[in-house]
């Protein structure tokens, strides 16, 4: 049945569409993926047990090399048996585009492509009867034989706005780039399905040139510093002592009142992350009294000894899944793999399935888009909806180094 596997350092997030305009989330109402399947005449055509890999040779080497040495590693651990992957390269599309018509045969299964541009080519072969796996991040080319394959933060919000208690007020402070600009536009139709409220949200520029004053903004500090000044006035007027006692008391605020929100997610990583974490405490966002939020993106053991981020929460799984794979990667190869290497090492395991059981294309696709089936994975328990992964999520908290489990 599905893949039970075994198995970690930055999501691809380059990846994202740099503009909202090019962002696509698939409309789950009226996208029907079933029909659109291009199976006839191929439907009762055996999948092969030669399994082509195509990825990009110079513009991604690194991504190339450790997707290629993760399905290699598959193969060794998992034992898997009848089937063999032929490692295919390319310069640019026109080569990709040559490939494909050499190789797309009616039972193919192909792996990879990375960019939303490669992708869009290969959905023109889908009528030749094959099955393609992909790691490119946009969604709307998730259709036909195309299935994607990747760390999309759909999950990562869903999972958090499933886990906020009932009635918490969100803030959302992202950075001006792709991911931050994808976590803006896809967090609100998840938002209005749960029972949290999005009341705030600020960005900031890649550089930090004006992170202070998108903190302000979001927290309203001017306006809580102007109140402050404000209760001064009024009690340095007032000559009682109960009054006295308050002064003396606020002279040492900086503001006054609270935040409007419980909790605040910020979708960044690298330095960028350590060094505007920080900020917010300085700024009055006490994190002892708003929960600080992060996606997957926090996934780095870098993080995890801020002061600042200390019972912070994130969407993830917990690295003990994956320090087989991580500990088996690192003998082999003497490096650190790339975050999403996990991706083929899981998938491997289902395209071994599919051909060790001697699948139809009609077979492998009433697999794949039955949406009730959990397949195991490295990276927790996922499956398929409209040809895109989804997966399961934990909420992982922060705490001296390290990052645990709490559901």
């Amino acid at each position: 049945m599905p893949a039970n596997n075994q198995s970690s350092q930055n999501v691809l997030v380059e990846s994202y569409p740099e503009k909202i305009s090019e962002v696509s989330v698939i409309d789950t109402e009226n996208k029907d993926f079933l029909k659109k399947k291009q199976t006839d005449p191929f439907a009762n055509y055996l999948l092969n047990t030669e399994v082509e890999i195509i990825l990009p040779r110079y513009k991604k080497p690194n991504v190339t090399r450790n997707l290629i040495n993760a399905l290699e590693l598959s193969i060794y651990k998992k034992e898997i048996k009848k089937i063999s992957l032929n490692i295919n390269s390319y310069i640019d599309i026109k080569e990709l585009e040559k490939l494909l018509i050499e190789k797309a045969k009616p039972g193919k299964i192909f792996i990879g492509t990375l960019t939303p541009e490669s992708s869009k080519i290969v959905k023109n072969y889908c009528y030749k009867g094959i099955l393609f796996f992909s790691f490119a991040p946009d969604k709307s080319l998730a259709d036909e034989c195309v299935y994607l394959i990747n760390f999309f933060p759909e999950d990562d919000l869903i999972a958090l706005f499933n886990h906020f208690p009932e009635g918490s007020r969100i803030a959302l402070l992202f950075p001006e780039n792709a991911y931050g600009y994808y976590i803006n536009y896809i967090i609100d139709p998840i938002a209005d399905e749960s029972s949290s409220l999005i009341v705030n949200r600020a960005s900031y520029k890649e550089d930090l040139t004006n992170a202070r004053e998108a903190i302000k903004e979001l927290s309203k500090y001017e306006l809580r510093k102007y109140e402050l000044n404000r209760q001064k006035k009024i009690l340095e007027k007032k000559d009682d002592v109960i009054s006295k006692k308050a002064l003396k008391k606020i002279e040492k605020f900086e503001t006054i009142g609270e935040v409007d929100f419980t909790h605040l997610i910020l979708p960044d990583y690298s330095i960028r992350l350590l060094e505007i974490a920080p900020l917010l405490p300085f700024y009055d966002v006490d994190p002892n009294k708003v929960k600080f939020v992060g996606t997957g993106v926090w996934d780095d053991k870098i993080f995890f000894d801020e002061p600042s981020l200390q019972g912070a929460i994130f969407s993830g799984i917990d690295e003990v899944n994956r320090l087989t794979f991580l500990n088996d990667y690192e003998k082999i190869y003497q490096e650190k793999p790339i975050r999403t290497a996990t991706l083929p090492y899981d998938l491997l395991g289902i395209v071994s399935y599919i051909i060790n059981q001697k699948m139809t294309i009609a077979q492998a696709y009433d697999l794949l888009d039955n949406s009730q089936i959990k397949f195991d994975g490295i990276d927790g328990k996922f499956s398929f909806v409209e040809n895109v992964i989804f997966r399961e999520l934990d909420i992982l908290k922060i705490a001296k180094g390290s990052a645990i489990k709490l559901n």
